[in-house]
């Protein structure tokens, strides 16, 4: 069998970052879900791909040569608490995967079993947090939104207890890194400054080597620099995809945050059918601090924390280390707001964002929340009525305009007519920004409730079709439909 070459720079840094942790052994394996384009993509060895070897090997039956289990420690704001001590209570890190000299991933097990940072859980999964993740996280992929990814889904054959019994399974899961924002506080806050600067320059280096290299940052103070600078514009832009798409995380915590820049933990997320600005969907966020509309104001908070961390490191003058730190963080609001009115300027047909078109686009939001229209199909309508062609796609059966929406498509065509560019290219593009599906609740609600049961044909077919979220296929007259009222998800949740 070919031996693959792990890497294992992080736990190369001290038992201060990581502890080993194994794997427990499932009962009875099977795949529930084989992801082989991403196998392709990061180069997977062919003897590893949907092989008994690697289902004895994911579900702790055995261990991929060269990998090396770990379980690292970090801290977070839960709900807007700090927590001191998190860590991978149910994650064990297999090690880092080079794809090539310059990139590398993290593979992941999700669900496993206990790690040293378990605190009393059992460090398993339900099937269905695993279905969500490995659908929502490969979807999102799909529609452009940086994410960690989904290798596999394995059911375990062992019951998982939480208010009541249910299968249980494992996630295999791939990313840039597993490094958060509570990575940094933990060395920050609980340490009080212990191994930050190694931890500082690790990152920096491992995810801006670009930025690093450009700025000649040698120092721990410059890495730290390009450490807060390029993960704060990565996470605007990040929100701004989710705003667009109408997508709530659920779970905003700093600790379900990646310095990456990648969207993580698909625990209690959910898109939105019907607009609502403050939609919520999550059981655990009572008072709506994760809705919809709060989710660009809770990142610049998290990146606030992150650079309040930083602070000891990015320079040894607190009062010069304060002003560059502030600097940074409130430029967030305006590469939030650039990156968002891109998005939309695409999404609506239009050259570019212009001052006047914020009252256009709030008064087109305000009519979908006034009329209960679905949010995708009202976008994609958008796209028919710009290339005046909707005789050849199933959407005049799945959406109906109100009178508020025709009234307001009359502003919209006045505005693309003053367009500096070609409508036709202008309605090409919001062809590939608006998309046709979406993993909708409902959908994923399906799949999870089939794989229960260990039927895994319908969670194969929508992995399939949301690979093209942005072109009409067969069926889509099921797979783009909004819910029906008795189909509509209103809750979901973590299964921790």
């Amino acid at each position: 069998m070919q031996t693959p070459h792990w890497l294992h720079s992080y736990q190369e840094l001290g038992n201060a970052y990581t502890n080993s942790a194994s794997p427990e052994p499932a009962s009875a394996p099977e795949w529930m879900a084989w992801n082989e384009a991403l196998a392709s993509a990061i180069k997977w060895p062919t003897p590893w791909r949907q092989t008994q070897a690697a289902l004895s090997a994911f579900a702790g039956q055995g261990e991929l040569s060269g990998s090396r289990p770990s379980a690292s420690v970090y801290a977070g704001h839960q709900f807007g608490q700090y927590n001191p001590q998190l860590g991978d209570g149910r994650a064990i890190l297999l090690g880092e995967w080079p794809i090539s000299e310059v990139e590398r991933v993290d593979i992941q097990l999700k669900g496993a079993g206990q790690t040293p940072y378990s605190r009393g859980g059992d460090g398993k999964s339900p099937v269905g947090p695993v279905v969500r993740e490995y659908l929502v996280s490969e979807a999102m992929h799909h529609l452009g939104v940086p994410t960690t990814r989904a290798l596999a889904a394995i059911a375990t054959g062992d019951p998982v207890y939480r208010s009541y019994q249910e299968p249980g399974a494992v996630l295999v899961r791939v990313a840039k890194s597993h490094l958060r924002f509570g990575s940094i506080q933990y060395f920050a806050m609980t340490k009080d400054g212990e191994g930050l600067a190694e931890l500082v320059s690790y990152a920096a280096d491992r995810h801006f080597a670009d930025s690093v290299l450009a700025k000649n940052a040698k120092t721990v103070e410059a890495k730290a620099e390009v450490l807060l600078e390029e993960t704060v514009k990565r996470i605007a832009t990040l929100i701004a995809q989710w705003q667009s798409l109408g997508f709530v995380h659920g779970v905003m915590n700093t600790d379900n945050m990646l310095l990456s820049g990648e969207t993580i933990d698909y625990g209690p997320c959910a898109f939105i059918d019907t607009f609502k600005a403050d939609a919520k969907f999550s059981a655990i966020d009572t008072q709506g601090r994760y809705r919809l509309a709060n989710q660009p104001g809770i990142a610049h908070w998290n990146t606030s924390v992150l650079a309040s961390c930083l602070l000891k490191v990015l320079n040894s003058k607190e009062e010069a280390a304060v002003a560059y730190a502030q600097t940074v963080v409130d430029e967030f609001p305006s590469w939030y707001t650039t990156a968002y009115k891109s998005q939309i300027a695409v999404k609506l047909g239009l050259d570019a964002f212009r001052p006047d078109d914020t009252q256009l686009h709030d008064q087109f939001l305000t009519v979908l929340e006034r009329d209960a229209l679905d949010h995708t199909l009202a976008y994609r309508w958008l796209v028919h009525e710009a290339l005046q062609d909707g005789g050849h796609t199933p959407i005049s059966e799945l959406f109906t305009p109100s009178d508020g929406l025709r009234t307001w498509v009359k502003d919209w065509q006045l505005r693309r007519a003053d367009n500096s560019v070609e409508n036709s290219e202008t309605a090409h593009k919001m062809q590939h920004a608006n998309p046709v599906v979406i993993p909708r609740n409902h959908q994923v609600a399906e799949a999870i409730a089939r794989a229960e049961t260990g039927d895994y044909d319908y969670l194969q077919s929508a992995f399939e079709r949301w690979k093209q979220p942005y072109e009409w296929q067969d069926q889509d007259k099921n797979w783009a439909a909004a819910p029906e009222p008795s189909e509509r998800v209103h809750q979901t949740f973590c299964g921790t």
